[in-house]
């Protein structure tokens, strides 16, 4: 949900007219409210994004030859958000058309819920034997999640799908997952057992039963290549969102970033705790605010651990910020598994990497920080 407070000057919709905004709005979340020209408030996820701009001095030319379009989607099963700069409507339109096709190309590669996908016609050949040729986007993606797989020591583990299957049923059923299930389950998960040969660009998966989930990988990658589709289209200041999963490019004009808040882990609708102000980098949130299920008086996270077969039974909340999406978006993931200390000893070791971690466990909560967090550009909080 894209809530914008008060009158922009420079804003135009996606048809070019100039438009206001109800002034109820705000009362969703007060801090949203700027006394500048006007500031937005992007609710994904356990990230809150917030932009202003027009408040620092901008180059004149360019404040008058950009103005600001916003689009939203669905793409990938879920809302996305779509923010660029552009002199006119025509080439913004022109652009997110083709952020949207992307998005679809990508979608018809990456999903797991989708039988035709060539993701989920590779998992079809599990226990074949068979060396599958794999396109480039589909190999990039699988590349990078087993460096990380093999990095985290299996908390990061695109082969747990036959126990996310489980997970899922248990969250519709509100029952446990039957336990000799999750014992068949655990014979086809394996990092381990997914194996790529570089020089054919092939991928074999060596257990039957095996299904690959991209779930916490794929849409920090399709975030990766909209910015490319923008930039080779010369749009440059934009803001990408898939639920959650942020990247940045260049700030809004007159700004040096755009301006991110992150949620508290006690609320899932609270003001921001933090705010962060990035170009250029990536950031992403995962944690259980949204998806869970409670089982017997317990909380299960919808966030597997691939070394378990359970969903993860500790609130937390992990924010990553990195170079790129696909980096942010699994280094989440990973951290929520291998827990604080693991999980941000697993952050610093990854070049230009930062995290912030905030657990709740019997009502106390605790927050930790990587090295590199405490160097990103905060921003203060928006006046009231």
């Amino acid at each position: 949900m894209l809530l914008v407070n008060g009158p922009l000057a420079n804003e135009r919709t996606a048809t070019g007219r100039r438009r206001l905004r109800p002034a109820a709005a705000w009362r969703l979340w007060r801090a949203g409210r700027t006394t500048g020209l006007g500031s937005a408030v992007l609710l994904g996820s356990a990230v809150l994004l917030t932009v202003l701009h027009a408040t620092l001095a901008a180059d004149p030319l360019e404040a008058q030859t950009l103005h600001r379009f916003s689009y939203r989607q669905n793409q990938m099963g879920a809302p996305v958000e779509l923010i660029l700069y552009s002199a006119d409507e025509r080439s913004a339109n022109t652009a997110a058309e083709a952020v949207w096709t992307r998005f679809r190309q990508l979608n018809r590669v990456l999903s797991d819920y989708d039988p035709e996908s060539e993701l989920s016609q590779l998992s079809d050949t599990a226990g074949s034997g068979r060396k599958v040729p794999v396109s480039q986007d589909l190999w990039t993606v699988l590349q990078a999640a087993q460096e990380l797989s093999a990095r985290s020591g299996g908390a990061f583990d695109i082969t747990v799908g036959p126990y996310v299957k489980l997970w899922r049923r248990a969250r519709r059923e509100k029952q446990f997952p039957p336990r000799e299930r999750l014992q068949t389950a655990a014979q086809s998960v394996g990092y381990q057992f997914l194996h790529l040969d570089p020089a054919g660009r092939t991928a074999q998966l060596s257990r039957p039963g095996m299904r690959l989930d991209l779930g916490g990988i794929a849409a920090g990658y399709a975030c990766d290549e909209a910015l490319r589709v923008l930039a080779k289209l010369g749009i440059r200041r934009a803001l990408i969102d898939a639920s959650g999963d942020i990247l940045t490019g260049d700030p809004p004009p007159g700004q040096s970033g755009w301006k991110i808040g992150i949620a508290p882990l006690e609320s899932r609708t609270g003001p921001p705790t933090r705010y962060l102000l990035l170009a250029h980098a990536a950031v992403t949130t995962s944690g259980d605010a949204w998806q869970f299920v409670e089982l017997d008086g317990r909380r299960y996270s919808h966030i597997v651990d691939p070394r378990t077969g359970l969903g993860l039974t500790t609130r937390s909340s992990v924010t990553v910020v990195a170079g790129d999406c696909i980096t942010a978006d699994s280094l989440a993931t990973a951290a929520c598994v291998l827990g604080p200390a693991k999980g941000i000893a697993l952050v610093d070791q990854t070049a230009g990497a930062a995290a912030a971690i905030a657990t709740l466990e019997s009502g106390k909560l605790r927050t930790f920080s990587s090295s590199r967090m405490r160097s990103i550009p905060t921003a203060s909080q928006p006046g009231p």
